[in-house]
């Protein structure tokens, strides 16, 4: 099991703008693809403009799997074309859980 921790910069003043339009147009989309969101959140304090979105997967060929099946869909790829205006980065990490934790999307 492995959690992708995607975190996307906005330009100055921009996240609620992009927090609208992942609603209005891309929730769905990564919701019926990727499956598990573990998290997705905005920051408040400390560094601002970004956005803070988990996704679980069970490896990263499930990963992998995902991905492309979301690259290849059309709604996606138009959500993707009126979103990227508002980056001004993207960065992306895979976290492991610890060998105590047990994350709560995976029943005991």
């Amino acid at each position: 099991m492995l959690v992708e921790e995607r975190t996307y910069t906005t330009h100055p003043g921009k996240y609620r703008e992009y927090l609208a339009l992942y609603e209005a147009e891309g929730l769905e989309i990564q919701r019926r693809i990727l499956g598990r969101m573990a998290g997705y959140y905005y920051t408040d304090i400390g560094e601002l403009n970004q956005i803070v979105h988990l996704w679980a997967y069970e490896s990263l060929d499930e990963r992998a799997e995902r991905r492309e099946r979301l690259l290849a869909d059309p709604g996606f790829k138009a959500y993707v074309a009126r979103m990227l205006p508002l980056l001004q980065a993207q960065s992306s990490r895979i976290l492991r859980p610890a060998p105590f934790f047990q994350p709560q999307w995976m029943a005991p």
